[in-house]
């Protein structure tokens, strides 16, 4: 029979391996038929090699091959004579039967490293007289002979090209099988080896002892129910799939049942890798389908902001030859992704949760002096650190803050969210779908508090009568945002401002124009505007300093006409003389800084100038000699106090020299 259309090129060298077995088929003919077992009950697969010879070998004692099946089967290519048997089952048998081989593209796979593959086989509850050995060079023909087997089962042995000697190696093989079948429900048996030392001045060299051992778990724990599983076990399993050292933080372990059938266990580290920031890096969650490893850079069951995950998918849904290709367009891995996305979330929430009850508790603990306790005040600080609520007392907290402490989930989220907290807001401009969820995840400091604790509802929660946004400012660090004259009023009208000091906050909230129906507005760009939040006084006392500052105003402008887009007087400052902002929907001077630093195309900026016509630096503009200078030195420093650094320092530094003599 002629092969017409197959290329052994396509699949990995250690492809082959992954195919080794379709002997738990017998699992699920035995359970009728005890008979299919004869003498040799206990199923497993044997691996060995011959370096003299050059071959390596599989053998297994499942239901083997019947001489048509093994033209059927392995002489049209793809041709899966487990699918065909699946076919065949129905019920309980078809849940239960894990069909992890599939001769077709995976058994052609072994030309890979072979030049010539032998088939020798015999059908569970033949006669001895009826085995099959089946043979191809990979050219296309094959040859079939009927011989004599007592043995049930079959045996695969690869003649090995010159190029392949790593695989007359146990240790090599020991780490393919590990890798791709450690956890099929299988026993896989090497013979032992150990060490000879030589004679007559030859070297040593590794020796078969002629006893057989296990090389693979033969077990899965994600299979197992989860009341079967300790936290240690779960902790141990983590370590070995992520190569880390610490606990996980948090896990999910469920098994979704539906159209698309799947097994989740998901890790959430306690500690950053040195490559979080790396979207290039491969995705931490490994693929299985029926316990067989596919691959680990399994970036398409796991959106990229949701990189740090580790843990294992396991499918009953996907081939064994699954592609890349495949996982990009099958509705089964976006069921996949769709799914595993939504619990890690709701891993997070329920972590954030948690943290949140913590807190509460012990502020509601809190010994106010009298020995009573008392219920939590209505939050003056934000809810996410014990600290910020102790710290509005005026009498020792320690023992509500001891019990914060020893409460296992009090910290985590936070833990988390400093580790990851950066990552996770890439997910407002990638997920449309979780945005709000993701929003509802995040966490910043505020001119309330320095600690990262302030969620949006948080906020929210606190905001005045009668204000109508949700405040923030970005900047380089939290000293720069905290220090930014653009809060001058906000303070002074006692109106909490979120603090955000992360590289991705300014590209994150251009996906996030409002929270809960409550627009997000910085105060660094446009013209402030509390609303009633301003006195009439206010807003008139400006306005009549704007009219009366407005020939200064035009003087700034053409002195300032290369740095600034304009110059305008503004009420948000107090203390003072100036600073930057943009238009509303512009990119901050911050972004665009930073855009820079990072050799990327940046928009040429002017940013505008608005000044404190009540300042007396200000007002000495009017009349100085010096009135350029003072002007640049006004736009410098307003430059300088929300972290950048004038076009040319030299020239800065000579004119405030100037004006020091």
């Amino acid at each position: 029979m002629w092969l017409s259309s197959f290329d052994p090129r396509a699949p990995t060298r250690s492809a082959h391996v992954r195919k080794i077995s379709r002997t738990a088929v017998l699992g699920a003919f035995g359970i009728d038929n005890p008979a299919l077992y004869e003498d040799a009950p206990n199923l497993e697969v044997r691996v060995s090699f011959d370096k003299a010879a050059r071959t390596l070998t599989i053998a297994d004692n499942g239901i083997g091959l019947s001489k048509q099946e093994a033209i059927d089967n392995l002489g049209t290519i793809a041709k899966s004579g487990t699918k065909d048997f699946m076919s065949k089952l129905s019920g309980d048998q078809k849940a239960d039967a894990q069909l992890i081989g599939q001769f077709g593209v995976g058994f052609y796979s072994g030309f890979i490293v072979a030049d010539r593959i032998t088939v020798e086989s015999r059908r569970a509850g033949a006669a001895a007289d009826q085995g099959v050995r089946w043979a191809s060079g990979g050219a296309g023909d094959f040859e079939v002979d009927d011989i004599e087997r007592t043995q049930r089962g079959t045996t695969v042995t690869l003649h090995l090209r010159d190029d392949a000697e790593e695989y007359l190696n146990a240790w090599k093989l020991k780490q393919v099988i590990g890798k791709y079948s450690d956890h099929i429900s299988l026993p896989i048996l090497m013979e032992k080896e150990e060490w000879k030392e030589g004679e007559n001045d030859q070297p040593g060299d590794m020796v078969k002892t002629g006893e057989w051992e296990p090389v693979n778990k033969a077990s899965a724990l994600w299979t197992r129910a989860k009341k079967d599983i300790t936290s240690e076990q779960y902790a141990e399993f983590y370590k070995t799939i992520s190569h880390d050292y610490a606990d996980p933080l948090a896990w999910s372990h469920n098994r979704v049942e539906g159209s698309t059938e799947y097994t989740q266990l998901l890790y959430i580290p306690a500690k950053a890798p040195m490559d979080l920031f790396n979207r290039e890096k491969s995705a931490g969650v490994k693929l299985y389908v029926k316990r067989v490893f596919i691959m680990d850079d399994a970036e398409a069951l796991m959106p990229s902001y949701l990189r740090f995950v580790k843990g294992v998918i396991d499918s009953a849904d996907l081939p064994l030859n699954v592609s890349r290709e495949l996982l990009q367009e099958s509705r089964d891995v976006k069921a996949i992704r769709e799914g595993s996305t939504k619990r890690v979330l709701s891993m997070l929430e329920d972590l954030a949760k948690k943290q949140k009850a913590a807190v509460d508790n012990a502020a509601g603990k809190i010994d106010v002096g009298s020995g009573e306790s008392v219920p939590a005040p209505e939050p003056t600080a934000p809810v996410g650190d014990v600290t910020d609520v102790v710290d509005k007392k005026a009498v020792p907290a320690a023992e509500a803050a001891a019990e914060f402490a020893s409460d296992p989930d009090a910290g985590k989220y936070a833990a988390f969210y400093a580790e990851f907290g950066a990552v996770l807001k890439e997910g407002l401009g990638e997920d449309f779908g979780n945005r709000e969820r993701i929003a509802k995840l995040l966490r910043f400091a505020s001119t309330a508090s320095d600690t990262v604790s302030v969620g949006f509802a948080d906020y929210k929660a606190r905001m005045k009568e009668g204000q109508e946004a949700i405040y923030y400012i970005t900047a380089d660090s939290l000293a720069a945002a905290k220090n930014s004259p653009q809060l001058e009023l906000f303070k002074k009208k006692g109106i909490e401002v979120l603090l955000m000091t992360d590289r991705v906050d300014e590209w994150a909230l251009n996906y996030l124009e409002e929270f809960d129906s409550t627009p997000l507005q910085s105060v660094a760009k446009g013209a402030v505007d509390l609303g009633t939040l301003q006195d009439e006084a206010e807003k008139k006392a400006a306005e009549e300093a704007a009219e009366t500052f407005k020939p200064v105003l035009e003087r700034l402008k053409e002195a300032l006409k290369d740095k600034a887009e304009d110059v305008r007087v503004t009420t948000r400052l107090v203390d003072s003389p100036a600073c930057l902002v943009v238009k509303d929907g512009g990119m901050s001077t911050q972004l665009a800084r930073m855009l820079k630093q990072a050799g990327q195309a940046a928009p040429e900026l002017k940013p505008v100038l608005e000044v404190n016509a009540e300042h007396p630096l200000v007002k000495k503009l009017e009349g100085s000699a010096h009135f350029e200078d003072l002007a640049n030195i006004l736009f410098d420093q307003a430059l300088l106090a929300e972290g950048g650094l004038p076009e040319d320092p030299a020239a800065y530094v000579r004119r405030v020299n100037a004006l020091l003599v």
